[in-house]
Order: C-alpha cells, then sequence, then structure tokens
C-alpha cells in the first residue's frame, strides 16, 4: 500500500510546476501511510510536502512535512483561519489538515504564496552537516553500536551522519522498488555495502550505477548494522555524495 502511495505521488509530482510547496492529492489512498510518504517526498524534492488522501465523500486527510526554517504548521493553521481548511494544525516540521476536494488547489496556491520566501532563503542556506569523517576500514559495527549508544534520536535530535572516503564503486544495482545498492572500496584496502533508498532515477541514483568504477566520491550518510547473515556488518545508508578526484 505504501509502495503504491508513494510512486504515485511521485509521478503527480514530476508534472508539477516549481512550487515552494509539493501539494499532491489521491483518491482512495490510505490516510495510515500519508505521513511517510510526505516526508520522503519532502527528502526527494528538498521542500516542504504535503500528501493528501481523498475518500469518496471528496474530503481530504492531509499529512505534511516541513524543511528546517519552513514553519508548515503556523502556515496551515493560518490557512483554516483563512477558510480553506475544515481542520488543522501542527507545529514548524509537521502538520496535519482536513480539506475538501475541490479547496485542494486554493490551498496549493494559498501556500505557493505565503511560503515561498521562507523555502527559497532556507534553500539558500541549506547544508548537509555532518557529525564525523572516518576512513572507510573505520565503519565497523562498534563503531555503528557506539554511535547509537547516544540515541533514541528524532525531531531536535537527528542521529548522527557521517562522511567516508574516498571510495570507489566495484558493484552497483537497483533492488526492491528504485533503491541503489553499491559495493564500495576504499584506498585502505577495505569494502562495505553502501545503500541509496528510492534514488534509482536521481541525479545521484543514476552517478553511483552509471558513472563507472574509475571514479572516486566521499559518501555521506547514516551509519547502520547489516546482521542479514551469521557476521554483522556496517553499511552506510547514503544522504548524498561527492566527487574526490
Amino acid at each position: 500500500i505504501e509502495g503504491n502511495v508513494q510512486e504515485e505521488a511521485e509521478a503527480l509530482l514530476s508534472g508539477q510546476h516549481n512550487r515552494a510547496v509539493a501539494v499532491v492529492a489521491g483518491q482512495g489512498w490510505h490516510p495510515g501511510v500519508i505521513g511517510i510518504v510526505a516526508g520522503r517526498l519532502k527528502e526527494k524534492a528538498g521542500k516542504p510536502a504535503i500528501v493528501i488522501a481523498l475518500d469518496e465523500q471528496g474530503i481530504g486527510k492531509g499529512s505534511g512535512r516541513s524543511i528546517s526554517g519552513v514553519d508548515l504548521g503556523a502556515a496551515i493553521i493560518s490557512a483554516r483561519e483563512a477558510g480553506l481548511l475544515q481542520a488543522g494544525g501542527g507545529h514548524a516540521m509537521a502538520a496535519g489538515l482536513t480539506v475538501a476536494a475541490d479547496k485542494v488547489e486554493a490551498l496549493t496556491e494559498w501556500l505557493d504564496e505565503r511560503l515561498a520566501g521562507d523555502v527559497a532563503r532556507a534553500s539558500a542556506e541549506k547544508a548537509l552537516l555532518v557529525d564525523a569523517v572516518l576512513t572507510p576500514r573505520g565503519l565497523q559495527p562498534a563503531f555503528v553500536e557506539a554511535m547509537e549508544g547516544a540515541g533514541p534520536y528524532g525531531t531536535g535530535w537527528p542521529g548522527p551522519r557521517v562522511v567516508t572516503g574516498p571510495v570507489r564503486v566495484v558493484k552497483c544495482d537497483i533492488v526492491g522498488k528504485d533503491h541503489v545498492r553499491a559495493i564500495v572500496a576504499g584506498d585502505d584496502g577495505a569494502s562495505f555495502k553502501a545503500m541509496a533508498f528510492r534514488q534509482g532515477e536521481s541525479t545521484l541514483g543514476q552517478q553511483l550505477l552509471h558513472g563507472g568504477g574509475s571514479r572516486k566520491y566521499w559518501l555521506a550518510g547514516r551509519a547502520k548494522i547489516d546482521d542479514w547473515g551469521s557476521t554483522p556488518k556496517a553499511e552506510l545508508h547514503i544522504d548524498d555524495v561527492a566527487f574526490a578526484d
């Protein structure tokens, strides 16, 4: 269910003009997964995203996720006060709403006008913050366990992001629905698995898939434990990639 909603939402997003807030709505979408999908659209588009599930009566339940520097909750409350929503509220980074199907377009236009400046400023100041830089050989289960010991992580206390490299891609393919899986090797002789989720069609994913093994990269992401098999290994869930040569 989640995968189908994600696929349909991304298709709608690709056909939109360059709006400040990504708003997509679909008939029959399960309201239980729209928050997850909104978070993924936000990460993929780099801007606030709202996903709305419309029922047979023409009422939409929506869930939104925002980026740092853009108070989506306050905007949703203002939209409710302006008569665009039947209900709505939230905080800076997340919001929920109830909207009539015939008001979705008006809501989209209203959010675009209200938040365009905030989104532009937040995007201009956007930076990928990292907590540690390590060699490929340093990406070990003991390191991941030490980092996880500082958790639990969440809003206001995000999980640590690391950078490792330089590495070259030894093998790369698509697994599941649009996930990129790569085996990379460092100059120190160490190798590990790296995953870029839902990035198969993105510039990042295409570079890993078709960039050739001769290029070297820095990889940024979250270090995780891969416990598939008898011996746990460390792997990296990629947030971004930069050329190292």
